[in-house]
């Protein structure tokens, strides 16, 4: 798959991740409990797939890459932790104090995401040009 589709894959999944939040607030709690539960598992699913792809490719990307990528791993399993320790609070003010973080690390999910994107197209972009300065020197070359 080309660099430039994958942006594009991107970017359609971000647009289907603002329909489902937008979505939300209109949802009966059992629907949107199960709609909870299947994207935890979709993006379980992302950062397994995430992991095997860093694992698989060792020695083809950068261990910076393969940092973040374990980094990532580490922030999953502890934010999964956090909420569903706070899932099991009952008292209202402890309640609305979860809510209120569970926003803000939502918010905070998304501007990282967002800064994901411009590294994504910051990488993309690098590699177009790198691979532009290989084609030359390969032509230069054989000349």
């Amino acid at each position: 798959m080309a660099l430039s589709d994958e942006l594009t894959k991107l970017a359609a999944r971000a647009k289907e991740a603002e329909d489902r939040a937008a979505a939300a607030k209109g949802k009966a709690r059992a629907s949107l409990e199960q709609d909870v539960a299947a994207a935890r598992k979709s993006a379980q699913a992302q950062a397994d797939e995430l992991r095997k792809t860093a694992e698989a490719n060792k020695g083809t990307i950068s261990e910076w890459w393969k940092g973040v990528q374990a980094s990532w791993n580490d922030h999953v399993a502890t934010v999964r932790d956090n909420i569903d320790e706070k899932r099991a609070e009952h008292d209202l003010n402890t309640a609305q104090r979860a809510a209120d973080r569970a926003e803000d690390d939502a918010s905070f999910a998304v501007n990282y995401a967002l800064g994901a994107i411009d590294e994504a197209e910051y990488a993309v972009l690098d590699a177009t040009l790198a691979r532009m300065d290989a084609d030359d020197l390969a032509a230069g070359s054989s000349s």
